[in-house]
């Protein structure tokens, strides 16, 4: 009985071994080997063949004719990427939104010494980013394209054009229909002619960078968006503005102080003329205003006391623009780490109210025509790491502390002022200034509380003291000298 049981037993168990033997099977195709459920993997995702072959024939304008695009990068997008090339999924379709040209990376895309642009860079129909550096040499003349650009402009957020020492010509004014446009960037190439005024109908420019080329002509007032039709969005201001590095002439135009979320403005290194307009007060967010290397006139603009944002405010070498400094309102400056207005022509007195500048790292004032005494409260700047005054007419004593010199170092520079003296001051004084004369000499003894005349204590002196008893010691060696001589003639 008991092996007849076994033996209809056997069969049964082994049916169920296999059993779990599948159902286990079957668990393991959906986990990892820690039990976690695996994704089935899906199908890559396609490229259209005409964007295929868009970016090919792009990137091949570039690189040179040799370049075998299909061939090294079938898959551009998926398994074989192209360094330089980014590309997003829209609907289940891969495109090309990123291009960069130019030796970022040592296997970034080379430019060929022929490289050109080809019509097929503007088939990329989701092209958001566009970028060339060191691409166009002085060997190789290029302009930027002046037609077609309207096709990206449902796309297009950056373009950029970096160190093309070959990319000449004017800016075309096509770049104005770049609706999507967030930033434009133009550094370091051989631009000429004028700034489009088109560039201001760009109602989503966050960035404009044109520094470093030869653009000339004015300003264009349209930067200032003061057209109701192009009124920004709070999100869609502009930010940044320099076009420094050119020679642009004319005046500032007062439209610029409608750019209310402005952070940056470098218009330095330009030939512009005339005054800095009032409007740009409106300018609350400015943290830097650069004009240095310019002809502005008209004084130093009393309201940049009330901008309170501003942390740089670069004026320098701009010898016409004359006035004297605000004597009051420096308090207000609160952010204020750096103040350039070496030659600009300044006069008058230093005010001692710029003392109150709580940040203040940086104060240029030479080479002016500033007068009177320097306020000893500016060497208390809690922030201060540079101090120049050197090349004007200061005029008294320099009453700096020895801690105030031996810090600063040749960060603090006083010479050139002929009517500026220092007091002496042991283990550290100001270079090219002389010791005061009322220093050296001995002083003279007042009547009351051993003041001198000028109310002030005497100053230490290796002048032999004059009082009574040095009278008396001379007249007493005189008489015996007299007596001696009688005798002897005796």
């Amino acid at each position: 009985m008991r092996r007849a049981r076994g033996g209809r037993l056997l069969p049964v168990l082994a049916a169920l071994f296999v059993a779990l033997l599948l159902v286990s099977g079957c668990a393991a195709e959906g986990e990892d080997e820690v039990g976690s459920p695996v994704a089935a993997e899906e199908p890559e995702a396609p490229m259209e063949d005409k964007e295929k072959a868009a970016l090919y024939a792009a990137i091949g304008g570039f690189v040179g004719k040799a370049w075998n695009g299909s061939g090294l990068f079938p898959d551009p997008c998926g398994q074989t990427p192209i360094q330089g090339v980014s590309c997003d999924l829209f609907n289940g379709v891969w495109y090309p939104t990123v291009v960069s040209v130019g030796p970022v990376l040592d296997n970034s895309l080379q430019c060929a010494p022929d490289a050109r642009f080809s019509p097929q860079l503007f088939d990329l129909r989701r092209l958001k980013s566009l970028t060339f550096y060191a691409c166009f040499p002085a060997s190789n003349p290029t302009t930027i394209p002046a037609t077609n650009w309207d096709k990206l402009a449902g796309t297009l957020e950056t373009l950029e054009f970096r160190s093309n020492t070959g990319l000449a010509g004017a800016i075309p004014a096509s770049l104005g229909r770049l609706a999507s446009l967030q930033s434009l960037v133009l550094v370091d190439n051989n631009l000429t002619g004028a700034v489009p005024p088109e560039l201001g109908g760009l109602a989503k420019l966050r960035r404009l960078v044109l520094s470093g080329n030869g653009l000339s002509g004015p300003v264009p007032a349209t930067l200032g968006n003061n057209n109701p039709q192009l009124r920004r969005l709070d999100n869609e201001q502009l930010l940044i503005v320099d076009m420094s590095k050119n020679s642009l002439t004319g005046s500032l135009p007062p439209s610029l102080g409608g750019l209310k979320g402005l952070l940056k403005m470098d218009l330095s290194n330009n030939r512009l003329e005339g005054r800095i307009p009032p409007e740009l007060a409106g300018l609350e967010s400015l943290t830097l205003l650069d004009l240095r290397n310019n002809s502005l006139t008209g004084g130093l603009p009393e309201f940049v006391l009330g901008m309170p944002a501003l942390q740089d405010l670069l004026l320098s070498s701009n010898p016409l623009l004359g006035g004297t400094l605000m004597q009051h309102g420096w308090e207000k400056m609160a952010s204020l780490a750096t103040l350039d207005l070496s030659n600009v022509g300044l006069a008058g007195a230093i005010p001692e109210s710029m003392a109150a500048m709580p940040r203040l790292r940086f104060l240029a004032l030479d080479h002016n025509r500033l007068s009177g005494a320097v306020p000893a409260k500016l060497a208390l700047l809690p922030s201060i790491g540079a101090m120049y005054l050197n090349g004007n007419n200061l005029t008294g004593t320099l009453e700096f502390s020895a801690r105030f010199y031996q810090r600063m170092g040749s960060r603090f520079a006083s010479w050139d002022n002929p009517g500026l003296c220092t007091a002496e001051t042991a283990g550290g004084a100001p270079t090219g200034v002389a010791v005061c004369k009322d220093a050296q000499d001995p002083p003279r003894v007042g009547v009351r509380d051993g003041m001198d005349g000028g109310g002030r204590k005497p100053e230490a002196s290796s002048s032999l003291p004059a009082s009574s008893s040095w009278s008396a010691m001379v007249a007493v060696l005189w008489w015996s000298v007299l007596i001696q001589g009688m005798v002897l003639a005796l």
